[in-house]
Order: structure tokens, then sequence, then C-alpha cells
């Protein structure tokens, strides 16, 4: 019996050992999340620079690992830096590190994450989110393979892999003047889009089952089944917060269940007063990059996959081919999407 019957609509938990590869950390058999796959499986043995897009709560720092580990510099932790939450004054200090004395407060000499990650992979998640004056200093580090410590002269040769991740638009960022164009072309070499959990849906109750498995270990509480009052609410919902908000939900939900049966699933107060942005052909709640995308899509498809040409979807959406390819780029538009 596989974990979703599609005769009683009945997920079935089965127990299964905690994975230990990242590869199997990312759940799912959909063709989108495949073509994902196989771009991580193409790049991890290089030490290109990867850009990992795609909205938040999607699984881009699981791919940033799934990389590292199946690179040759998996041997070393991968290092992380978070550009959101880190104070601008920080975040220089904090990739490159600095001399004692060197400003106020540096009382002893502090090594950055660029030196930490040498002949390892540097994940600098929330890329978008880095201050002007610091991406150009990045940029340089990337360029020129070192570093130079904060009130040092000396510069510091490193051998780091980058890999970054953003929700952010950021061919958006550059056109608006708030992420340099040089940056960006640097990081984009090997983009790799996550598809948002609405566009695998076939994945979620796979989702389901893993998370109820690691979410009953780690309460404590065994849930055997889910119910299909359960099922169909976590189909039909549109998960904007994507595969953390799954989990987040899940977990409350198993925490207020009184048997090994899941019977109720707490989704948003919205949701639950029957307001349901994924039912029928009531209102859905997309953002303008989703619908750019799922507008080319259908013209793809209409064009039978032309690009360019009298008959190509260049034409019918008004825009050179050459722009049209540089959003199939940016959209993680595949040729198995059409």
């Amino acid at each position: 019996m596989t974990p979703f019957d599609n005769q009683n609509k009945t997920i079935h938990v089965m127990e299964r050992p905690e994975p230990t590869d990242p590869f199997t950390e990312i759940v799912g058999k959909s063709s989108e999340l495949q073509q994902t796959l196989r771009l991580i499986s193409r790049v991890a043995p290089t030490s290109s620079t990867v850009l990992i897009l795609g909205e938040t709560g999607t699984g881009k720092e699981l791919v940033a690992r799934a990389i590292h580990h199946h690179s040759a510099r998996k041997a070393k932790p991968m290092i992380k830096v978070n550009c959101a939450t880190l104070p601008a004054n920080l975040i220089e200090s904090e990739l490159f590190g600095h001399e004692r004395g060197s400003f106020t407060g540096a009382v002893e000499r502090r090594v950055g994450k660029f030196e930490l990650a040498h002949q390892s992979t540097l994940f600098l998640d929330e890329i978008g989110e880095m201050p002007l004056p610091l991406q150009s200093k990045l940029l340089r580090a990337l360029q020129e393979k070192e570093i130079e410590r904060i009130g040092s002269r000396h510069p510091i040769v490193v051998d780091t892999r980058i890999i970054a991740a953003t929700n952010r638009d950021l061919e958006k960022e550059v056109d608006e003047g708030r992420f340099r164009a040089d940056l960006f072309y640097r990081l984009n070499i090997f983009p790799i889009s996550m598809p948002s959990l609405r566009d695998r849906r076939d994945d979620i109750p796979l989702l389901t089952t893993h998370f109820i498995q690691k979410l009953s270990m780690r309460t404590g509480r065994k849930i055997s089944s889910v119910s299909n009052y359960v099922l169909e609410q976590i189909m039909n919902y549109h998960w904007p917060g994507n595969i953390r908000e799954l989990e987040h939900t899940l977990e409350r939900s198993i925490l207020l269940s009184d048997d090994g049966i899941l019977s109720q699933i707490y989704l948003p107060t919205r949701w639950q007063n029957g307001i349901a942005p994924h039912s029928g052909n009531e209102f859905v709640v997309k953002t303008i990059e989703q619908n750019e995308r799922d507008h080319i899509l259908q013209m793809l498809k209409y064009c039978n996959g032309r690009v360019s040409g009298y008959k190509g979807a260049a034409k019918f959406l008004g825009v050179p081919p050459s722009t049209l390819s540089s959003k199939l780029k940016r959209l993680g538009i595949q040729k198995g999407h059409y």
C-alpha cells in the first residue's frame, strides 16, 4: 500500500528511518521537483556558484545542503550566513572578519565566514537583503578570490564556493537600483528555482507522511493515519508559506490531536471561516511573478513550445525572443513544463 490510498483518500503513516542524505530530505516525486533534483545533480560535483530562487518556505536551504553534500567539499561543514538577520554594520565583519582594535568593541581578532568556509561552501541566504555598500565588497571577493579583514591591509586568499538564495526578484531589484547588476550576473551562473507547494500538489501526501513521522517522534504523539476531511483540507489549501507552513500546521494539529488519527487540521482562521482562496472559481492569491509565469506557460503551450518565429510565443506576448528566453530562465521554466 502506498502512503496515499486513492480509494479512501486516507494517508497511512508508515515508520521509516530519519534521512541522513540531504537529497532524501527533499521529499516528492512531482515532475517540477524532479527537474530541480536533476539540476542539483548536474551542478553539485563542480565548484560553480549557484543561485537558488523560490518563495519563502520552499526549501532553498535543503537544496544548498544537498549541493554541498554531493560536492568534493563535503568533508568540511557548510557555513551559513543569513543576510536578512544581521545589522548592516556587522555584515562586513561577519563575512570578512576583523583585526583587534579595528573599531570600537573589536577586543580580539575575528575570523570571518569566508575564511571559515575555505575549501568548503558558504551559503548566503536572503542575498537580496544585503546592503549595497557590502555588495561591492562581496563582488570583489568573488572575483579576486581573496578578502581583507577589517583593519588589515594584507589580503587573504580563499577557496570558497558560493551558494546564494533569495525569495526576491533580483532582476527587478537590479532595475530599481537596489542590487548591483554585476553582482547579479556573477551569482546567476547556475540558477535553480524551487517550485512552490501549490505548483507541486502531487507531493503534498508524501510531504504530509514525512512530516507526521518526523513530528510524531519529536512530540511523542503517535499518529497512524489522517482522516478524509483533513486530507481534503490539506490538498485544497493554497499554502502561501509553502512547505514550512505545512510542517508548522501539522505540528500544531498533532499537538492538539486526541488519538492516533489526525482528524482535525488547524488552518488559518480566514480559511476555516469559509474563505478558501483555492476552491472552485474563487479568487486565487498570486504574486505578479506567479501570474507572469502562468501566463507565459499558457502561451508556450498554445504555441506548441515555440519561443520565436512567426507563430512563436514571443510574438504573441509582444516581447523580443531574447527577452522571453531571459524570463524563462529567471522564472525557472524548462521545456518539460510545456
